[in-house]
């Protein structure tokens, strides 16, 4: 089998194509919940504990050279090493929304899944008529 064809048949298996989709959606979804954190959380979060904004806070690990400003941006462009972790802060709780998003996701499926009815059992087909001759005659011969 050609590589090409042995490919063919990986890339088409439906297990493959929901993969990728899965990927694709959850690339999405997760570019909203960086929204929905950084936009809507954190800044009520940096409210409630005096104006905090998480994005900023940072530990320099090095020299401050001449005239680079105090900002995490200004520092990292200059090449001072630093210790951001206000960034982190802000990717757990990323994450933690996220879990807790597709948790409740696939708790609500399972629960679809368990309420779905069973199908009723099809109904027997009729009898065909020559079997039940067959049957007749059967028994006749039989006494």
């Amino acid at each position: 089998m050609g590589m090409v064809s042995e490919f063919k048949e990986f890339a088409v298996k439906g297990n493959v194509m929901d993969l990728a989709v899965g990927v694709i959606i959850g690339g999405a979804f997760g570019k909203i919940v960086d929204s929905v954190v950084g936009d809507l959380i954190m800044p009520m979060v940096g409210a409630v504990f005096g104006k905090l904004d998480f994005s900023n806070l940072f530990v320099v690990l090095g020299q401050i050279p001449a005239g680079t400003g105090a900002t995490l941006t200004d520092l990292k462009k200059a090449g001072v090493p630093v210790l951001a972790y206000g960034n982190f802060i802000t990717v757990a709780v990323n994450f933690a929304i996220l879990a807790f998003i597709i948790f409740m996701m696939v708790k609500q499926i399972n629960r679809l899944k368990k309420e779905a009815p069973a199908a009723p059992a099809p109904a027997p087909a009729p009898t065909p008529e020559d079997v039940i001759l067959l049957r007749e005659i059967r028994d006749s011969l039989k006494k």
